[in-house]
């Protein structure tokens, strides 16, 4: 829930006594009397009492924050993966090989993962605002200029400029979700966060269209530019400031609390209220809320932050959710974007290269069959919370995985046997859709179930996910025609492509038994001691 005001009243505060046991991913959700619930269950994280305190805003303040910064994700990955219909014509107009075009797709896709080292610790050190609007300038102007490029170069300088300013639309969305939103409530809006995601690769259809028009792939860009520049007002507009020092509003308030609790008659008890509530802050007008600067900390160490992210790839929860995400972006965003236009315009299909992009067609009914259980992790993961007497698991919510672990490679299986056996068309959307459904729950609730586990170290984190998974992206795409060319697409797609995501879904039952000894054993190691040092008492906390 979060706490509205009432019509012609003040504002409800939301309350709670829920707490983390010593086991990071572990909390205690047992209500006391007077705790505001989700799920039957206390909040969790605590908030604080000020209506500036993010998990005290209204769901109208958080549901935009929420729209926008999907919507910014899907923009930026639309950008990315949208113009790999081009990729034979801009092989024809700046005379290269269709491999060396399509490295107009990789590289972008490297840049995007790799800028998270600098624009996710600029974000914790002057604040989220701020870096969206930065990242948003200069996704617009990378966009501009591509629309305006005359050679390869150029035209890869752009894209490299637009996909580095994006980056922060792939950590951004999560660290507010994690800022604004309760524990039961993360499942489902990381979810609604992950389909915005998803469907960037959609914008391969209307790119083929485009040149239907007679406008070339140029009006793609503009196209972009346009809905970049709205965006970047709503923006400035409605995301306010995240960032929040919870930990000293609560020290403030506490006195208050203390003395409520020492009051003995009604009256007392009453006087001792009203004093409360006026020590309660005032919610900052709207007009404060468009200040272009966030909330500085100087005590944020930026460039040993960088160097302490590195240390994620150790975290069993953390390296599954890169390997997850490489993996599946690595065959579904990129894969699937490079070969099917080749091979549905050739023999014996014969396709027109406008209607080459029709493939996201595939992604569009994969992800709306998995849009209806968007909610179904956190509902899971509260069933086994009263079960289990009011203690949450970040286990708790991965059952619903199951199916999705074997869907997935199933489908990359029949794709690949479909381009090497040339069989009817519809087999390849039947195996791109089966595999985007699959991914969907993999993209979501991997997500959600690392940020359960770690959330104190929510940024350093998501810096490491980030990169790693463009990485093991890039690495799928980089040279994957050259690959089918020499062994065949059963051998790549069917066999080696099909094997290793096999390989990383079936990682769920190990979590699934064992994922509680591991996180009690890492909290033990020099790993655990080295994040503690690091964990912030801001907003996530």
């Amino acid at each position: 829930m979060s706490p509205d005001a009432p019509a012609g009243g003040k504002q409800h505060l939301a309350h709670s006594h829920a707490h983390e046991e010593d086991i990071p991913g572990t909390v205690n959700l047992n209500a006391a009397e007077g705790d505001d619930t989700g799920y039957g269950q206390a909040l969790f994280p605590v908030p604080a009492e000020d209506p500036n305190d993010p998990l005290q805003w209204s769901n109208f303040k958080k549901t935009m924050i929420l729209i926008i910064c999907s919507f910014y994700s899907f923009l930026a990955n639309a950008a990315l993966i949208g113009p790999s219909p081009y990729i034979d014509l801009w092989a024809e107009e700046f005379g290269i090989s269709p491999t060396k075009a399509s490295e107009l797709i990789s590289y972008p896709n490297l840049a995007f993962g790799f800028g998270s080292l600098i624009f996710v610790p600029l974000y914790l050190k002057i604040g989220r605002r701020p870096v969206m609007l930065i990242s948003l300038i200069v996704f617009c102007a990378g966009i501009i200029g591509a629309s305006q490029c005359t050679t390869y170069g150029g035209l890869m300088a752009a894209r490299v400029i637009h996909g580095f300013g994006s980056c922060v639309c792939e950590a951004l969305p999560v660290q507010l979700v994690n800022d604004i939103f309760f524990l039961h409530e993360r499942g489902e809006r990381i979810g609604y966060y992950t389909v915005c995601l998803c469907l960037g690769t959609f914008a391969s259809l209307p790119a083929g269209y485009i040149l239907a028009g007679g406008y070339g792939w140029r009006l793609f860009f503009y196209v972009e530019f346009a809905f970049g520049a709205a965006l970047l007002v709503l923006a400035f507009l409605f995301v306010e400031e995240t960032s929040y020092d919870r930990k000293a509003a609560m020290l403030i308030s506490m006195p208050a609390t203390e003395e409520s609790e020492k009051a003995s008659d009604g009256v007392g008890s009453q006087v001792l209220m009203e004093n409360a509530d006026a020590r309660i802050p005032p919610r900052k007008p709207f007009a404060k809320t468009l200040s272009l600067w966030g909330r500085v900390d100087h005590d944020v160490p930026f460039f040993t932050m960088i160097a302490r992210s590195f240390t994620y790839f150790l975290v069993p929860q953390a390296l599954w959710v890169i390997a997850s995400f490489g993996i599946n972006i690595g065959l579904l965003a990129l894969a699937f974007s490079y070969t099917f236009p080749i091979l549905i315009t050739s023999p014996p299909y014969n396709w027109t290269v406008i209607n080459s992009g029709l493939f996201a067609i595939a992604a569009v009914v994969g992800y709306a069959l998995a849009v209806p259980f968007t909610s179904s992790s956190d509902r899971l993961a509260a069933y086994f919370t009263k079960r289990n007497n009011g203690i949450r698991e970040a286990e708790m919510r991965l059952g619903v995985m199951l199916p999705a672990m074997l869907i997935g490679p199933a489908g990359i299986i029949l794709y690949g046997f479909a381009a090497e056996k040339s069989l009817p068309w519809i087999v390849y959307f039947v195996g791109g859709a089966m595999s985007y459904f699959a991914a969907y729950f993999y993209f979501s609730f991997t997500l959600a179930y690392a940020v359960d586990s770690y959330h104190a170290n929510t940024s350093e984190m998501l810096i490491a996910m980030n990169l790693g998974k463009q990485a093991i992206s890039f690495g799928f795409g980089l040279k994957l025609l050259t690959w089918v060319t020499e062994s065949g697409y059963a051998v790549v797609m069917s066999g080696i492509f099909g094997g290793v995501l096999l390989a990383n879904n079936l990682v769920l039952l190990v979590f699934m038994l064992w994922g509680k000894r591991i996180r009690r054993f890492m909290s033990t190691t020099w790993l655990a001691r080295l994040h503690s040092s690091s964990i912030r008492e801001v907003v996530t906390h």
